[in-house]
């Protein structure tokens, strides 16, 4: 144990400043709002691993939402939007990028999928697994880290049901998911056992409205809700 330990004092490290830095940049400056609906991954969760057989690829549940927060910005460009220096201008970013928060070594890192305009399912999983292999590592360059619109977050590795994250302050905004869980549902006039699921948005209020945001989550609900849909080739 160190001395500084033994004086009830613990070192911030390098990563930790600056998570600090940006996350207090970020609560000061913007005007978040927060919204949140239960998703039914049950067909997701039955067609996964079969999908990953017949495409010789590891796509995993990650991959699903960073690829459907994708889509659901391509039908809604200002959920990758900033305010330009003057305060006057939303600027709409041409190249969509979704982050997503690695637990890594050295700390909790973002790495970023860029140029997700045009990216396939299966190209979204091979890059995720780079970067995810990069992270654990150590070996994400600076580079790695620039160009989410919007993050990707989950907990559900740790029982947690749901939470509301921190958006980065270059983002437009940070979707968090919980653990999936199975949960008596009313389905056609009787009860089914699902696969459900928490997804928390916390987003920028002063470029998107809350009635913006709410179509934009609710795509992406829908998406993951028809996983077929994102698997045909």
């Amino acid at each position: 144990m160190t001395d500084a330990v033994k004086n009830n004092q613990l070192p911030l490290s390098r990563i930790q400043k600056l998570i600090g830095h940006y996350m207090h940049q970020s609560k000061r400056d913007k005007a978040c709002a927060y919204l949140r609906v239960r998703v039914d991954l049950t067909d997701l969760v039955a067609m996964r691993k079969k999908y990953c057989r017949r495409v010789k690829v590891r796509v995993t549940t990650n991959d699903f939402f960073i690829y459907t927060i994708a889509h659901a910005i391509k039908e809604y460009p200002l959920m990758a939007a900033t305010i330009d220096p003057t305060g006057n201008n939303l600027v709409i970013a041409e190249n969509i990028g979704v982050g997503f928060a690695v637990a890594a070594p050295q700390g909790l890192v973002v790495p970023v999928l860029k140029q997700m305009n045009d990216r396939s399912l299966i190209e979204t999983a091979n890059e995720s697994q780079r970067l995810l292999e990069k992270a654990r590592a150590n070996k994400l360059l600076p580079d790695d880290f620039d160009g989410a619109n919007m993050v990707l977050t989950g907990l559900g590795m740790y029982g947690i049901e749901s939470f509301y994250a921190i958006s980065p302050p270059s983002a437009t905004g940070i979707l968090s998911i919980g653990n999936i869980e199975e949960a008596v549902m009313p389905i056609d006039g009787g009860f089914e056992m699902r696969r459900m699921m928490y997804a928390a948005l916390a987003f920028d209020q002063r470029v998107v409205d809350e009635f913006y945001a709410a179509k934009f989550l609710e795509m992406i609900k829908d998406l993951l809700q028809n996983p077929a849909a994102m698997t045909e080739e």
